[in-house]
């Protein structure tokens, strides 16, 4: 908090705490302070989410129309460049330009079908178990959670699997607002940029290749900016997704009651998980076009306002009670709403439910090695995720027919696994694991 009273979002220790905070002080639209005490707008409630988010005409994406910019309060190295400062691109454009540049993105997209998706999850997901299998343990966040969207999503997008591992840390480090958040989004567009030039010369079935044929005729710029956020959205959101689902599953009886009971199929602990803990919590932003109000606060043209998912899903308003499940309700804001609704939630969705339901098939016997209590949270102002997830497990002898060997003794530190060169040799029939009650046996039942 600072001299006025105002506080600094990257500061909050207890974030949820923080915001109910704010909305009982100055109800569901509160001032704040960001990275540089630069002042925001921190948007607490569902229905005034809901407005912004659906009427481009009052606040838009367009992040050039902000104040700090013009009067060029923003430091060159702000760990929020790499978040706010415009590009050209669909999530900083409005009206037609939006129109054009996304038609090409859910187009790419809609290339990849579920029973696809499905394929590379198993064999990225057997790959990944198979290298730490043999020892009995794991960090599920580090060692699944993490890696697993990033092997899968960059060969949607047409990168060399050699290549996939190394984008996991630069991805996650984008949104942490870190003093390494611009050179880590350097390494992520040089990436890209390579990508891209060489789809152009060697087209495929991927996203980067229709991106540079589709009629919306987007610049090598625009393809490059693209490509940069369905990677850093996909990747952050589905390991949050994933890492918040297992910690879960393995910790609250309550939950996993719902779930070995049939009460809750694993698509609906999906959409839960969405309810109670976005996988980005706050999104920046968007900026006012005029002078207006909302929530009862009078906002100026040029201020920013950020939207805070976590605590519209948990409006009171909306949910009075946080203990009712909400089953089979998608009207969360997970995934935004209005003209920028995230186009890949299916793909998230996909990831998510099939790796978790593979993990656990493979591995039905999986537990905590560490108290509750001491599972910690990894928290920014933008996301948060289960710091660790320590399990043990019964070694098993094979993966899908692959035979698990003890592993090599450490000569150091040891990079992720490496998928192969060519694509996933997953047969179009994969040998079946019984999973009917693979709930039950999570649960020692």
């Amino acid at each position: 908090m600072n001299d006025a009273g105002l506080y600094r979002l990257p500061e909050a220790q207890n974030p949820s705490a923080l915001y109910e905070q704010l909305r009982q002080q100055y109800g569901p639209v509160a001032p704040v302070l960001i990275h540089g005490d630069l002042p925001a707008w921190i948007v607490l409630g569902y229905r005034e989410n809901l407005d912004v988010m659906r009427t481009p005409s009052r606040f838009s994406r367009d992040s050039r129309r902000w104040t700090a910019f013009k009067e060029n309060r923003v430091a060159a190295d702000s760990p929020l460049i790499p978040m706010v400062a415009w590009q050209p691109l669909c999530v900083f454009a409005d009206g037609e330009e939006h129109a054009r540049q996304r038609a090409a993105v859910v187009d790419g997209l809609a290339q990849f079908n579920r029973r696809g998706m499905r394929r590379y999850v198993t064999h990225y997901t057997r790959e990944l178990v198979a290298g730490f299998a043999a020892s009995g343990t794991a960090d599920l966040v580090r060692d699944y959670a993490e890696p697993l969207p990033m092997l899968v999503v960059s060969r949607l997008l047409g990168i060399d699997p050699q290549d996939g591992p190394a984008l996991v840390e630069p991805t996650l480090d984008l949104m942490r607002g870190s003093a390494t958040a611009a050179a880590s989004n350097q390494i992520v567009t040089q990436t890209l940029e390579e990508l891209v030039a060489r789809k152009k010369l060697h087209p495929g079935n991927d996203l980067a290749s229709r991106l540079i044929s589709h009629e919306s005729r987007l610049t090598d710029t625009e393809i490059v900016e693209h490509l940069r956020l369905v990677l850093v959205a996909a990747h952050q959101g589905t390991v949050n997704l994933i890492a918040h689902t297992l910690r879960l599953v393995l910790t609250d009886r309550r939950f996993r009651g719902h779930l070995s009971g049939g009460q809750m199929t694993l698509p609906d602990a999906l959409e839960q998980v969405m309810w109670d803990n976005p996988s980005i919590g706050i999104v920046p932003g968007r900026w006012a076009t005029r002078d207006t109000m909302l929530g009862g606060q009078h906002i100026k043209e040029g201020d920013m306002l950020l939207l805070c998912i976590s605590a519209a899903n948990v409006d009171p308003e909306q949910r009075p009670d946080l203990s009712v499940p909400m089953r089979g309700n998608r009207s969360h804001l997970a995934l935004s709403s209005g003209p920028h609704e995230c186009p890949g939630g299916d793909i998230g969705r996909a990831i998510a439910d099939t790796g978790i339901d593979e993990l656990v098939a493979l591995l039905p016997d999986l537990r905590l090695a560490v108290p509750e209590t001491e599972i910690g949270i990894t928290a920014n102002w933008l996301t948060s995720r289960p710091s660790s997830l320590p399990v043990r497990f019964s070694r098993p002898r094979s993966l899908g027919g692959t035979e698990v060997t003890a592993p090599e003794p450490a000569t150091g530190a040891q990079p992720l696994p490496v998928a192969a060169s060519a694509p996933p040799a997953v047969p179009a029939h994969t040998p079946s694991i019984p999973k009917q009650s693979w709930w039950r046996s999570l649960l020692g039942r």
